[in-house]
């Protein structure tokens, strides 16, 4: 049994901020091994975050991100369930990049269910008609359907892109995370994207 010291417990709360007596009991669980202490307090974060999902959000900042030619600039409201949260510095950082991803990637909306119906639709004909003279059976053209749809939401739907940072990462993921971290619920209210030249 490997000795768990204060020093590795800090450690590991410097890598996954969570709390002391967490990080002591994962670090003993796992025999003192570092990743797999991190693996565990990450599982277990993410199991709670998905507990606070949905949970209501009262609290929150307006984030502005404006390109460094000042023709592009983005305002996106970021909500937390309470003030001590949307006055951390870390809160903060995620709205600033969240507002960028924004600016770089330009979604629509924030998530699929924020489609309008007759925009889905018509996405839904389009790709029906592109497969029409495939010769593959209707199941079959149903699921290639569905998997343009999936691509039409990482391309349109915030929650739903790669992070512009790190594309192994969804933005939807990346606030999951966040979630775990402050261990309460963390939405995008709504955005505003303005360019130069375009209405």
């Amino acid at each position: 049994m490997a000795e768990v010291t204060s020093a590795m417990i800090k450690e590991l709360r410097d890598k996954t901020q969570a709390g002391m007596v967490d990080c002591k009991k994962a670090l003993v669980d796992t025999d003192g091994d570092m990743e797999k202490a991190v693996e565990n307090l990450r599982k277990k974060g993410l199991a709670s975050a998905d507990k606070k999902m949905g949970a209501e959000v009262t609290e929150g900042i307006i984030s502005s991100y404006i390109h460094n030619n000042s023709k592009l600039g983005v305002i996106l409201e970021l909500k937390c369930m309470t003030d001590f949260v949307a006055r951390n510095d870390d809160f903060v950082v995620l709205a600033k990049e969240l507002a960028m991803q924004v600016a770089a990637a330009n979604p629509l909306y924030i998530k699929p269910e924020d489609v309008p119906s007759e925009i889905l639709e018509k996405e839904k004909e389009i790709y029906r008609e592109q497969m029409k003279n495939s010769g593959k059976p209707d199941n079959v053209i149903e699921k290639i359907v569905e998997g343009k749809l999936s691509k039409f939401y990482s391309d349109v739907c915030l929650l739903e892109q790669e992070y512009i940072k790190d594309s192994s990462i969804k933005i939807k993921d990346l606030i999951k995370e966040k979630i775990a971290i402050f261990k309460e619920n963390i939405e995008v209210g709504r955005f505003s994207r303005f360019q130069i030249g375009t209405k």
